[in-house]
């Protein structure tokens, strides 16, 4: 298999070494997408993070299009980046974050390793064009718990799978040797036929995400 050079955004390829890395992108040979991902460091980065992830329900992700990813929020940057991993050892695709800051250099900064803003109309945009992204049951991951359902997004993406997703704490926030946790519900719709700005379907759909989050934690105890 040969190292991603940025032309596709959606999965995974082989990775290069460090040093051939390096060359590649002082010589400018990666690619930047529409929404500031950078392929190619998303890659790397996901390469290097030595987290030992453990998947349940992993044949329920999408190998193709796209789908909100509906997580329980955690306590930093550990729990989206577990999703990623188990994403990717899923399905070998790539999966965006909700989240970024609106910042000119810290926001671009998370942009290029896979990061989104949480505007409804960004992220709707993002959803057409056929991609994974990831968000926590509130505008922040910073907090504990499932939380509150992502109403905004879950308008912009009316008709789009939503994919509960549980995850529990490995080390180092668990005993070292205990790997993280996620486990991967089944796959809510809105009832066929439902108009795309249906907002009482949304707000249905939103809430059903969420116990469907909080039963996938539940089986988890």
């Amino acid at each position: 298999m040969s190292a991603n050079y940025g032309l596709d955004a959606d999965r995974f390829l082989a990775t290069d070494s460090p040093l051939g890395a390096l060359r590649r992108r002082v010589a400018g040979r990666y690619a930047v997408d529409e929404f500031g991902g950078d392929p190619h460091l998303m890659d790397l980065v996901a390469g290097a993070a030595r987290l030992s992830v453990a998947v349940e329900g992993g044949a329920r992700v999408p190998r193709l299009g796209p789908a909100l990813l509906v997580a329980n929020r955690g306590v930093g940057l550990l729990e989206p980046l577990a999703i990623m991993r188990a994403v990717r050892a899923a399905a070998g695709r790539r999966v965006r974050v909700v989240g970024a800051p609106e910042l000119p250099v810290l926001g671009d900064a998370l942009r290029s390793v896979g990061a989104i803003g949480y505007a409804a109309q960004r992220f709707e945009r993002f959803a057409r064009t056929w991609h994974l992204a990831a968000v926590p049951l509130s505008a922040t991951w910073l907090r504990g718990g499932p939380g509150e359902p992502p109403r905004r997004l879950v308008v912009a993406t009316m008709g789009f799978p939503l994919l509960p997703v549980a995850v529990r704490p490995g080390f180092p926030l668990a005993r070292p040797g205990r790997p993280w946790r996620v486990r991967f519900g089944e796959t809510l719709r809105p009832p066929a036929g439902t108009p795309p700005d249906d907002q009482l379907a949304a707000a249905e759909l939103a809430d059903a995400v969420r116990d469907a989050v909080r039963a996938l934690l539940e089986e988890e105890q």
